[in-house]
């Protein structure tokens, strides 16, 4: 059991690539990205992981092609209408990380009702991250705790690190413990900047829709070689 990596976050990166690479439609590689995902996740769960999440839609992704966009929402729905059964069975919560109110309304129904069917769910957390920017949320926790003092709901004296996590969309999890993005590309992307603060990172060669449970538990193999110190010091014997 894997159990000190408690929080887990994914960049699932490589779809098109993946999708040029055998002469496919990119819509392709999203397809067999959603598809991925269920394996990932059910070792994630096989491995004592607490919560994994998942950039799903970056608010920078609105850029693409809008036929594209539309593709991947609707494998998204599909994979929620596909596994939510099994989901409630394995007591999983589901929650949206991101301003879900600019997705197209199907996916909007079918994400708000994944989080309210799951909501009691106990055992694990599957975070989709939807139209999601670090940089707006941590504007968006400001922005809140600046109201509440206006209001005199608060003062500036109870102003912590606390405070302001409970402001952000995952208020509810542990810091992310690992990072992980696939397709060799080394940057986070405005993903979790405050959460990741202290995450251990790796950078997989292979595209997300090639990382199989057996790369993800090479992952954790790396992981717990090393020393995490949080800006302290090993104690040397």
């Amino acid at each position: 059991m894997h159990s000190e990596i408690k929080h887990i976050a994914f960049i699932m990166d490589g779809n098109g690539r993946w999708a040029k690479a055998r002469n496919l439609p990119r819509s392709l590689g999203h397809k067999a990205g959603c598809e991925r995902v269920e394996d990932i996740y059910e070792e994630c769960i096989a491995q004592g992981i607490e919560a994994m999440s998942l950039y799903a839609f970056s608010t920078e992704n609105w850029k693409r092609p809008k036929s594209e966009i539309n593709q991947l929402f609707k494998y998204l729905e599909q994979f929620f209408k596909r596994k939510i059964k099994s989901m409630i069975q394995k007591s999983v919560r589901i929650i949206a990380s991101g301003d879900i109110t600019k997705l197209p309304l199907s996916t909007q129904k079918v994400v708000n009702d994944a989080i309210e069917l799951t909501k009691n769910g106990n055992k694990f957390v599957f975070n989709i991250c939807l139209n999601y920017g670090g940089k707006a949320e941590i504007l968006k926790a400001t922005k809140e705790i600046a109201e509440d003092f206006k209001n005199s709901v608060i003062t500036i004296d109870q102003i912590d690190e606390k405070l302001f996590e409970n402001h952000l969309y995952t208020k509810d999890l542990p810091p992310v413990d690992l990072l992980i993005r696939t397709s060799g590309e080394m940057r986070t992307s405005n993903y979790l900047p405050w959460q990741i603060a202290y995450a251990e990172m790796m950078f997989p060669l292979v595209p997300w829709p090639d990382f199989t449970k057996e790369e993800l538990r090479k992952c954790l193999d790396e992981f717990r070689k090393r020393d995490r110190r949080y800006g302290g010091i090993k104690d040397e014997k």
